[in-house]
């Protein structure tokens, strides 16, 4: 039961699917994490695989970049391949100085600069969140695994660049202000598809650069090093 972006049939994929942004991050973590993984999805170069994780069966696929490719495949996980979790894994920029240089952040919720919600056309403004059971595995698994991680709110950006401002209007300076903990882009879209389409959503983001201090990891480093956020998505999964 192919779609216009999936090529899998009903079963192909697990119930629960990790989603990090980028192919080749989903290739590493099928080689590296799981047994037995086949490859059950390649349209577009969009990498999904199927394998097994401490006994049990769980599925990784990226989601490419922002909202709307986000918007897509998880739309389409959930609503016709019976998917019920999806765990996205990223990278996200972080707001706060006591956020640092790869820490985990768990999203509880995702504000957005982004035009996506709008097309429920709601009374008001629909506040995504993360599933709670699901982020309270992952708060309980980075907590055994010894892990640096933040819980809160996220904000999920349509904009990577952003045209220069005073440094008191930065969007840093700005969001940062209401607690927000870090910047990414797919979160927001996922969690409204989730509570869509009733199903369960978690972002768990490793911080690869600082927008207080300036510090940043290398592209090589978010595709290969961040294993405790990888580690920590499987072992959510598997708790389910």
């Amino acid at each position: 039961m192919s779609t216009p972006h999936i090529n899998a049939e009903k079963g192909d994929f697990a119930e629960t699917v990790l989603m990090p942004g980028d192919p080749y991050r989903s290739q590493m973590i099928a080689e590296n994490f799981l047994k037995d993984a086949r490859l059950v999805n390649d349209v577009r170069g969009v990498k999904g695989y199927t394998g097994i994780y401490e006994g049990r069966k769980v599925s990784v696929m990226a989601s490419g970049m922002g909202m709307p490719s986000m918007g897509i495949y998880s739309y389409e996980l959930f609503s016709f391949f019976g998917v019920d979790n999806i765990i996205r894994i990223g990278s996200a920029g972080s707001y706060r100085a006591d956020v640092k240089l790869r820490d985990i952040v768990i999203g509880q919720a995702a504000c957005t600069d982004s035009a996506f919600i709008k097309q429920y056309e709601l009374p008001g403004d629909f506040s995504p969140i993360a599933d709670f059971g699901l982020l309270e595995k992952a708060v309980s698994a980075a907590r055994r695994l010894g892990l640096p991680y933040h819980v809160g709110n996220i904000l999920s950006s349509d904009r990577f660049y952003t045209e220069s401002v005073s440094p008191d209007r930065t969007p840093a300076a700005l969001w940062s202000k209401m607690g927000v903990l870090a910047v990414e882009m797919e979160a927001a879209a996922l969690y409204a598809n989730a509570a869509r389409t009733g199903k369960k959503a978690l972002a768990v983001c490793t911080v690869s650069d600082s927008l207080v201090t300036g510090e940043e990891t290398t592209a090589a480093e978010r595709q290969n090093s961040f294993t405790d956020m990888i580690k920590l998505a499987l072992e959510t999964a598997v708790s389910l």
